[in-house]
């Protein structure tokens, strides 16, 4: 215990979970945004958004995240200047890259949403859709009203499993330099190889502290919430 305590006391362990609840949480509000958008054009009765929506996710949900994260940084901010933050701040460079981190795994698990999403709405039976053009509902006040509330708790489970892949692969936002719990392991790991051991421990328990509740509360949600046919 008093190996664990001097490592929770050199190092910023409880701080780099803090920054990976608040990259996990933003991201998933993004994609969730994204995700709902490219799925209502993947159930669009319109040919070129289908298409673009059905390119969107073949192409984002086959990209390596690292590369999605890499090119955010190199492609977007190093190359075509892109900032997401005041330059004129004096964290400039750590909020740059942590709203950076924001936009690549929001766009990358957008996908996974979309996916998610049109599958609670092939849930929904057809003539409940029907129903609503018979009675002079056009298509978005269709999805509205009708087909997106039944199709969310329908996809209550993938979401959650959505969530919970998201709180991991936040790791991989210490490749452009954000300073999360991926980060501080592998400094601890550099600077602290004799309790290599320990240190994965450590983190490998507060993943599932971060993670297990989210499955249970999700796994919960989605009984509770079924559309009773």
């Amino acid at each position: 215990m008093h190996l664990i305590s001097e490592l929770f006391s050199d190092y910023p362990i409880f701080g780099a979970f803090k920054q990976t609840i608040y990259l996990t949480l933003l991201s998933a509000v993004f994609a969730l945004l994204i995700g709902t958008v490219v799925a209502v054009m993947r159930v669009s009765p319109i040919r070129v958004l289908q298409l673009i929506g059905t390119g969107y996710v073949n192409i984002v949900r086959n990209t390596p995240l690292t590369l999605v994260i890499v090119f955010c940084n190199l492609g977007l901010f190093i190359q075509l200047g892109v900032a997401v933050a005041n330059k004129s701040s004096d964290t400039f460079i750590d909020t740059n890259n942590f709203r950076l981190a924001v936009l690549g795994l929001s766009v990358y698990h957008a996908s996974f949403v979309a996916e998610a999403i049109r599958s609670g709405v092939n849930t929904v039976p057809l003539g409940q859709a029907e129903a609503a053009r018979a009675i002079g509902l056009p298509f978005l006040k269709t999805l509205r009203h009708v087909v997106l509330p039944q199709a969310f708790r329908g996809a209550i489970a993938p979401l959650g499993n959505v969530l919970i892949a998201l709180t991991k692969n936040s790791t991989v936002a210490s490749v452009i330099g954000v300073a999360d719990s991926s980060a501080t392991m592998k400094d601890m790991m550099e600077n602290r190889p004799d309790v290599l051991f320990v240190t994965f421990g450590i983190f490998a328990v507060g993943f599932v502290i971060l993670t297990l509740p989210v499955g249970i509360l999700f796994t919960s949600l989605s009984k509770r919430l079924a559309v009773k046919r």
